[in-house]
């Protein structure tokens, strides 16, 4: 009979650590799913932020007849339509949540970040869009220009033919006059 009541307990032992090593296992589960809580949906800058105010600066910026478009994107109303009409498909968003970022905005805010090299902390001041989006959108735009203008875009696949270049450009640095002993 003893050897009966020690089994017995054995297996109860066994049973009730298999019981709690489960119920481990699922609270860590439960905590790797748990998403941190936000205190906010979008900060108070941006929430007078709508279409209507994206649409407005972008139209201010493009009735300027003094370049103002050309100086902050670094190209012309013209080239912008092009390449704005060719990508378009491509970087469209549709949500249900709330209104999307048009693709002009999501052009305009790329072509800025090209042009100036702006963080995207002042990017997000901008164009009141915040940090977290417009760093998924520059790399979306520019992968979505690289597909479009990918016939365009030169690119050197021979090795030799650009250690050819470098050298001919660094000799040509190599030889220029030096002016004022600098």
């Amino acid at each position: 009979m003893e050897d009966a009541e020690i089994i017995t307990a054995s297996a109860l032992c066994l049973l009730s650590l298999n019981n709690y090593v489960n119920i481990l296992k699922r609270k860590n589960i439960e905590n790797r799913r748990r998403r941190r809580q936000r205190r906010w949906w979008m900060i108070s800058i941006h929430r007078n932020r709508t279409l209507n105010s994206m649409d407005s600066f972008f139209n201010e910026m493009t009735s300027e007849e003094s370049g103002e478009f050309t100086n902050f994107c670094r190209m012309s109303l013209a080239d912008f339509k092009f390449l704005l009409a060719k990508i378009e498909p491509m970087i469209k968003k549709q949500t249900r949540l709330r209104i999307p970022i048009p693709p002009k905005i999501r052009l305009a805010i790329t072509l800025r970040y090209l042009a100036t090299g702006d963080s995207y902390r002042s990017l997000n001041y901008l164009f009141k869009i915040s940090t977290p989006a417009i760093s998924l959108i520059v790399p979306e735009v520019c992968k979505a220009i690289n597909v479009v203008l990918n016939d365009q875009i030169k690119t050197y696949t021979d090795c030799k033919e650009t250690n050819q270049k470098q050298s001919i450009i660094s000799t040509l640095f190599k030889s220029s006059i030096i002016m004022d002993d600098k």
